[in-house]
């Protein structure tokens, strides 16, 4: 006959509860708020794309650049805001943490989670890397065209 040792419960407290729900309702906002930019990026891009189908040129497909390099940034902010928050959701959850209770502080993680690292995650880089892509097609396409002219 075997034992099987049981692992000591964990006992969290209803403040430390509600401490982890405010994190994660912060949490939630942010990816709420990079599905909405990333929406807004799409139809910005999208009026731009559809412009330039009918009226190439590298003038204006260079402007389109600006947008989606705006989009990019305000995106990551959003992105590594929320990694942040998730370090401090698992320091939160653990027994015996240092994290005051009810703290929102995330700047003991900043070093944690680096800008560049956020700014070239596979997630921006898949999204906003193929949008500045096709743009960089139309800026290639209009110049072409110039040329040709």
């Amino acid at each position: 006959m075997t034992s099987s040792a049981t692992a000591p419960a964990v006992t969290i407290t209803p403040e430390a509860i509600k401490h982890l729900e405010f994190i994660q309702a912060v949490i939630a906002r942010l990816g709420n708020g990079s599905f909405l930019i990333k929406g807004w990026t799409m139809t910005v891009a999208g009026v731009f794309f559809g412009v330039l189908v009918s009226r190439p040129g590298w003038l204006l497909a260079l402007a389109g650049l600006v947008p989606i390099g705006g989009f990019w940034l305000l995106d990551s902010y959003f992105l590594r805001q929320e990694r942040l928050f998730r370090k401090l959701y698992d320091d939160v959850r653990k027994p015996g943490t240092n994290v005051e209770l009810f703290s929102m502080n995330v700047q003991p993680y900043d070093s944690a989670v680096s800008w560049t690292g956020v700014v070239r995650s596979h997630t921006m880089i898949n999204f906003y890397g193929m949008l500045a892509l096709i743009d960089l097609v139309f800026i290639g396409w209009g110049v072409v065209r110039a040329v040709a002219s």
